[in-house]
């Protein structure tokens, strides 16, 4: 999304964030000790390098993708991957008929296990408003994402007790990569449905 998410808007949001840190640090309520933790938390042992690792499985192993679709949650667990806001997940799949994407029309609700944090874009009212009403136009104009009209566009509304998340389509040419070479294929935003995994070198 282009309309806010400008230098300006971002240095903004970070002074915000930044004066909030520091009043409840020296309210007492948060110790900087544990700032630091929470961003080592998001910066190594949640994020969407862990669902990168997860779309790789899947297009490696026809097995775990059953499980995964099946029960998203379940089959995270067996690579070691979960936890808070990702306790009902579900995975839903690309194919060539259908594109799935994601929005929380409430809030920001989001699976943090497998994507992290949600981007600023994911939060602002634009996205989740016009993502339900014409998500195909907003796929294409605003992350430049165009989904042929012969293929179906299903739009998930994300909620705090049920957290969809995308598997997009294993790129061609991959054929022979190992699960290491795949996960930098995927992108987060090929899991949220707004853009594809990267192509092959």
């Amino acid at each position: 999304m282009t309309t806010t998410n400008t230098p300006t808007h971002q240095e903004q949001i970070a002074a915000r964030v930044k004066a909030i840190e520091s009043l409840m640090i020296e309210k007492g309520l948060m110790t900087t000790a544990a700032v630091d933790r929470l961003a080592e938390i998001y910066e190594n042992e949640v994020g969407p390098q862990l669902g990168a690792k997860v779309v790789a499985k899947a297009w490696s192993d026809p097995d775990f993708k059953k499980r995964l679709l099946e029960n998203a949650s379940t089959a995270c667990a067996e690579l070691g991957i979960g936890g808070l806001q990702g306790e009902e997940m579900v995975a839903v799949e690309n194919t060539d008929e259908v594109h799935h994407a994601i929005v929380c029309t409430l809030c920001s609700c989001y699976p943090w296990p497998v994507l992290g944090l949600p981007p600023n874009w994911y939060k602002e009212p634009a996205y989740r408003a016009r993502m339900v009403r014409e998500p195909r136009k907003v796929l294409s104009e605003e992350f430049g994402l165009d989904v042929p009209e012969s293929v179906e566009v299903r739009v998930w509304d994300t909620s705090s007790e049920l957290r969809y998340w995308v598997l997009p389509q294993r790129p061609a040419g991959t054929d022979g990569f190992s699960e290491e070479q795949l996960a930098e294929l995927v992108t987060r935003e090929s899991m949220i449905g707004v853009g594809r995994p990267k192509q092959p070198a």
